[in-house]
């Protein structure tokens, strides 16, 4: 059963949101070789608890960290370890937040030093079609519109979309009702009305679609060993229209980074 969330909630959902997106910021400052993702995982508890925050993902399903940190060939749910970033890796940071009875969660893939061009493309081409997805999140449209539009964007650069995750709602439950796949037929599966808060995640590989579980329980990789990238935003329906509930912003500050991507997305204007 979908959820629907009254804009009074879906305000508590944004200050969720927004707190994840500030501790994407702050680890964007730490990213560089010879760092190691459990490093990152306590920077990032501390500050998701400094901000009056719960570490969404720790303990969650037997979750072992707050972060999930998949690098290169990982696709989701790596689990942080001890062995340094290198320069040239590629690392989705996956991070939710619990406060105020409402989760956030979102993810960005970032580079690590020098980054080979076609891994480049790889990451923008699958955050262009986050984008693509979110402007499709309104109301008259149903669900697996959002992953045809992914879907047909990333293949039409030969990449493979992978099927067996996908986004999901979001609200006082980390995972509610619907399932977003970033593949779909137009026109199929759950309308689409006002007051849904979903998290739209691509998950795209640069060769096959097809991944493999390992037996941690957790750690997904790509079944031809090629490099994935993973881009996730909290979009919830207001006025018949995407709103952004979270924010790259952060990490665009901490990176140098000018962008407009967000530009339109938005009703409340985001102070930084």
């Amino acid at each position: 059963m979908i959820v629907i969330k009254t804009l009074e909630e879906i305000e508590l959902m944004r200050e969720s949101a927004l707190i994840v997106s500030k501790t994407l910021g702050m680890i964007a400052k730490e990213i560089k070789p010879g760092v190691t993702t459990l490093y990152l995982d306590k920077l990032a508890e501390d500050f998701l608890r400094s901000h009056g925050a719960e570490p969404a993902f720790l303990g969650m399903y037997g979750f072992p960290n707050s972060l999930c940190m998949s690098p290169n060939t990982q696709v989701v749910h790596g689990i942080p370890n001890n062995v340094p970033l290198q320069d040239g890796d590629i690392i989705s940071v996956d991070c939710g937040a619990f406060k105020n009875g409402f989760y956030g969660d979102h993810a960005y893939t970032f580079e690590v030093g020098e980054v080979a061009p076609e891994t480049k493309k790889l990451l923008q081409v699958t955050k262009e079609s986050l984008y693509v997805g979110i402007r499709e999140t309104k109301v008259g449209n149903r669900v697996e519109d959002i992953g045809y539009a992914i879907q047909q964007y990333c293949e039409s650069h030969g990449y493979g979309v992978v099927r067996e995750l996908c986004g999901h709602g979001l609200g006082r439950k980390m995972h509610e009702d619907p399932e977003v796949p970033n593949y779909g037929k137009r026109g199929r599966g759950k309308k689409l009305v006002n007051g849904m808060v979903i998290a739209i995640e691509p998950m795209i590989n640069m060769g096959t679609k097809n991944i493999k579980q390992h037996k941690d329980g957790w750690t997904i990789t790509t079944a031809d060993g090629k490099p994935s990238a993973h881009f996730e935003h909290d979009v919830a329906i207001v006025d018949g229209k995407p709103e952004l509930l979270s924010t790259f912003a952060y990490i665009y500050e901490a990176l140098g980074i000018v962008s407009n991507e967000e530009d339109g997305l938005r009703q409340k204007p985001l102070v930084l």
